[in-house]
């Protein structure tokens, strides 16, 4: 059984005026790096996308960049009426919005029902209050429960975003900030290792020897326990890891920080490597079956799982098996 295809048409709204310092975001890069779409303009980028997305694919317009919520209430509205008349009319099923989770109120919520808004995306990045702090978030944690709780009264999708190892964090405490995004009943997360950008906070930071990124090896198996959770309780990891882009690489924005364009299957295949220790494999010849879309997490990254264990005297194939579901085997022998 083949599975929908998900697409999203994202429109990047930076929140130029945003009043609070966040030690790792740099507002003045972004708004130099990216033109900000005006309302009338944003009809015209979905229907570009649009023309490229093959049918009985399932399409969402998703607002990023910010806080969107945070812009001023008339021209969110504007984007919304735009965005809306593509879900009037069925060419696309929802809109997703990200936001900060002092932005959200019930008004916002009214507004976002409103018009069409399917799922919001809340920059959690920790649940501990002293590394908020630390931060520069300029909220605790009682906002993101309080958010959380708001959205979860009504009908949409609710997303909490994670930041790995942001200052005063430690691998205990983004464990439990996985745990706290299971218990505020999110449907969907994302997994970001901090990474230091010139003219941030963070960079002054570093550069003083006052803080330290996770190094790559940390980086992998902190996302690794963390999505362990996450798996475990059925909440959706929609990415792993920041996406390298032009911009963001050594020498440009990029200062320091466990970034590759790999990073997501690294952590998959680090994640795989303790499925195989907890099997306790027989050696001699065997096949082991997996679901399809693991295949490539279960060799590993670079067949490191797979070579892991020929080292080890296993005599093994991996094949694919529609009927697994992630982070199943089946294993025959011979």
């Amino acid at each position: 059984m083949s599975r929908k295809k998900h697409c999203n048409i994202p429109i990047f709204i930076p929140e130029l005026a945003c009043s609070h310092q966040c030690v790792f975001c740099n507002q003045e890069k972004i708004s130099n790096t990216f033109s900000v779409p005006t309302p009338n303009e944003i009809g015209q980028i979905i229907d570009r996308y649009l023309a490229t997305i093959s049918e009985g694919t399932e399409i969402n317009i998703a607002f990023f960049g910010g806080s969107f919520t945070g812009i001023p209430r008339e021209e969110m509205i504007h984007y919304l009426k735009v965005a809306h008349t593509y879900v009037k009319t069925g060419k696309v099923q929802g809109i997703r919005i990200s936001t900060r989770p002092d932005y959200i109120t019930n008004p916002i919520l009214d507004i976002l029902e409103q018009y069409g808004v399917t799922a919001i995306e809340l920059g959690a990045q920790s649940t501990n209050d002293k590394v908020l702090v630390k931060s520069g978030r300029g909220h605790r944690f009682d906002a993101i429960e309080n958010a959380a709780k708001l959205i979860r009264k009504r009908n949409f999708e609710l997303g909490l975003q994670m930041m790995l190892g942001l200052p005063y964090d430690t691998l205990e405490l983004s464990l439990q900030t996985a745990r706290d995004i299971v218990r505020l009943k999110a449907d969907t997360t994302r997994i970001y290792p901090t990474v230091v950008v010139k003219g941030t906070v963070l960079e002054k930071m570093y550069e003083k020897g006052e803080y330290q990124t996770l190094s790559m090896e940390d980086a992998l198996s902190w996302s690794k326990e963390v999505l362990k959770i996450f798996n475990e309780a059925g909440v959706k990891v929609l990415r792993v890891g920041l996406h390298p882009s032009e911009e963001l690489e050594l020498g440009k924005s990029l200062v320091a920080g466990p970034i590759h364009p790999s990073f997501k299957e690294m952590v998959l295949s680090e994640l795989w490597g303790d499925v195989f220790k907890d099997k306790q494999l027989h050696k001699g010849k065997s096949i082991i079956h997996v679901a399809k879309n693991q295949l490539n997490y279960a060799i590993g990254y670079k067949g490191k799982n797979r070579n892991a264990l020929l080292t080890k005297g296993f005599d093994i194939k991996f094949v694919a098996d529609e009927n697994l579901k992630d982070f199943e085997l089946d294993v025959c022998y011979n």
